[in-house]
């Protein structure tokens, strides 16, 4: 049974939540982190991500927990798959992975009523230097931001760390998606962007649960959604790539609800 759930709500519309929380956080996220490291050795040139997305439904169903996004406004899969050029939201299928291609898998589980939300890229076959570079750029900029997350300091100090620092290696942050607030519902205020001016926006308090997610574009940060109303992609055809933790602030900064257990979480462990 879990903990009477109690807390209150900023006049941002922002849940503050209470300590005991953070556990039933910490168990989603770890579920989700644990999935996403299992896929790991699932990702090889000439897999469908359709399989990858069936291995991962497979693990959520034997873990006793739910899939967040069958079912979410019609969707229909245990996780988004994006691929190259695909910002995010890409839907699995038939497409076969190719040597040198890069994904993001996005996966949000709910345990005991909590969500645990987390995403991270992966490679098929050899890692081409420009899309490592993008990687790296990505996974460090997302790291950055969650630097910036403590009490007193403001959703805006998030988006500012995640920008400069992208924009100073000459690639470009996506403005058309962000993160948001999740806890015992997927999606709640305050949305967390990943651009902006340092000092702006709701400040942060202890309590607060959101997501953080960078989408990092190698050229232009433009996207289009396709036909499928779904699949959002770079405008320009350029590679993008994303990675997503899910945080809970403390009193004196914050935990990282989706770390990954066997240290998978980067591409090129070793």
């Amino acid at each position: 049974m879990t903990e009477p759930h109690n807390g209150r709500t900023t006049k941002d519309g922002i849940r503050v939540h209470e300590r005991g929380d953070f556990a039933g956080m910490h168990a989603a996220g770890k579920l989700a982190a644990t999935i996403l490291d299992e896929i790991a050795e699932h990702i090889f040139v000439g897999q469908t991500t359709g399989e990858i997305d069936r291995l991962i439904e497979e693990r959520v169903e034997a873990a006793g927990a739910k899939s967040a996004t069958i079912g979410y406004k019609g969707y229909k899969h245990a996780s988004c798959i994006s691929v190259n050029h695909v910002v995010c939201h890409g839907i699995p299928g038939d497409k076969k992975l190719k040597d040198g291609d890069i994904l993001n898998i996005d996966v949000t589980v709910i345990v005991d009523g909590w969500f645990g939300d987390t995403s991270r890229m992966y490679v098929a076959g050899k890692l081409p230097r420009k899309a490592e570079r993008l990687i790296n750029v990505t996974h460090d900029a997302l790291m950055l931001g969650i630097e910036a997350v403590k009490p007193g300091n403001t959703f805006g100090d998030i988006g500012h760390a995640i920008q400069t620092f992208v924009e100073g290696h000459r690639m470009s942050v996506v403005t058309d998606f962000c993160g948001h607030g999740l806890g015992r519902v997927f999606h709640a205020p305050p949305n967390v962007l990943h651009y902006g001016r340092a000092g702006t926006g709701p400040v942060l308090e202890a309590g607060m649960f959101f997501t953080i997610e960078p989408m990092v574009n190698l050229g232009r940060a433009e996207t289009k959604t396709l036909a499928d109303d779904w699949t959002a992609v770079t405008r320009d055809k350029s590679l993008s790539a994303q990675f997503e933790h899910s945080i809970g602030v403390t009193e004196d900064g914050c935990e990282i609800f989706t770390l990954s257990p066997a240290g998978k979480f980067h591409p090129t462990y070793g």
